[in-house]
């Protein structure tokens, strides 16, 4: 199993605080880093919020370890020729190490202050398809594009330079969905990311995700199987009774939703649940933008204990 970190970028984040995260995942010995991309929030206050992919380049260009990336970044205002082209080239900045998120875009707020048309779900999905159409075709082929979909638009385009990374960037599709999300992941994805599932849940999608790459003849290691979900950890007892008021919800209807949730023992053994379940990594939602002493903690208590001793106590 390995651990990544993810944060929610609207939530007050700034430069400060983003290159101290950066720092300290790096090295605390954390996998990863990724991060969401929206303007603002779901619902008010409005928050600080960095841009994605500038903050993305900064973390290329300043770290030597880590993988990275978004969590996800939406077709609903992002073209796909710029996310192609910026994704190789920060790729390329950090030696490989970008996994592109992608999606079709959820929050109705964010787009209608910023003007952008969020459409409703079937359009929605059809103008990710074509996006991830071109993101593919750009990346991957090494002679001009051409592309005439109702979304978009391509006349003889080419990137240059090309990827240094055959291919481009690792292509992660996030979501939980039968009816779209997964096909889509069987189809274009190198790593399919779901979201907030109960290890019973997840074995299930996995298994629905492995019978579509069968169908399409692509091999089960073929992508990887990642998740992002929210953390309640606890350093003793106490600490995690307190956190567990403050959110109103008891230890077990948060792992009901998905959600790991305990002091370090707890976490390991809850991580070792989803290993067998068939997840490969997962990016634990750390909300608390300011407290790199609780993220120390998790990375001193629970990583060393995920390959043996997962029984161990703190």
């Amino acid at each position: 199993m390995e651990v990544a970190i993810m944060i929610e970028g609207q939530n007050g984040l700034t430069w400060p605080r983003w290159q101290r995260i950066v720092h300290a995942v790096e090295d605390l010995g954390f996998v990863g880093l990724y991060r969401s991309d929206h303007f603002t929030n779901a619902s008010p206050p409005d928050k600080e919020s960095l841009e994605l992919w500038i903050s993305l380049a900064w973390l290329a260009a300043n770290t030597t370890r880590i993988e990275f990336g978004p969590l996800c970044t939406p077709a609903s205002f992002r073209h796909p020729a710029f996310t192609a082209r910026m994704g190789a080239q920060i790729d390329d900045l950090s030696g490989g190490r970008l996994t592109l998120g992608v999606g079709a875009g959820w929050q109705e707020r964010e787009h209608a202050k910023f003007g952008f048309d969020l459409l409703p779900l079937r359009e929605r999905f059809a103008r990710f398809e074509e996006s991830l159409t071109v993101i593919v075709r750009l990346l991957q082929a090494d002679e001009p594009v051409s592309f005439d979909g109702k979304f978009y638009q391509l006349r003889e385009a080419m990137l240059l330079p090309r990827p240094k990374r055959p291919g481009g960037p690792s292509l992660l599709i996030g979501g939980n969905g039968l009816t779209r999300t997964l096909p889509l992941a069987a189809r274009y994805a190198t790593e399919w990311n779901a979201t907030f599932q109960p290890p019973r849940k997840y074995a299930e999608l996995n298994a629905r995700l492995d019978r579509l790459l069968e169908q399409r003849g692509r091999s089960k290691r073929d992508v990887r199987r990642s998740m992002m979900t929210g953390l309640a950890f606890g350093r003793d007892d106490n600490d995690l009774h307190r956190k567990l008021e403050a959110r109103g919800k008891t230890e077990q209807e948060l792992q009901d939703r998905g959600v790991v949730v305990g002091v370090a023992s707890a976490v390991v053994d809850q991580l070792g649940s989803l290993e067998e379940a068939g997840l490969q990594r997962i990016m634990l939602q750390w909300l608390d933008l300011d407290d790199l002493d609780g993220l120390e903690v998790v990375a001193r208590r629970v990583l060393p204990n995920l390959s043996a001793n997962r029984g161990a106590t703190d």
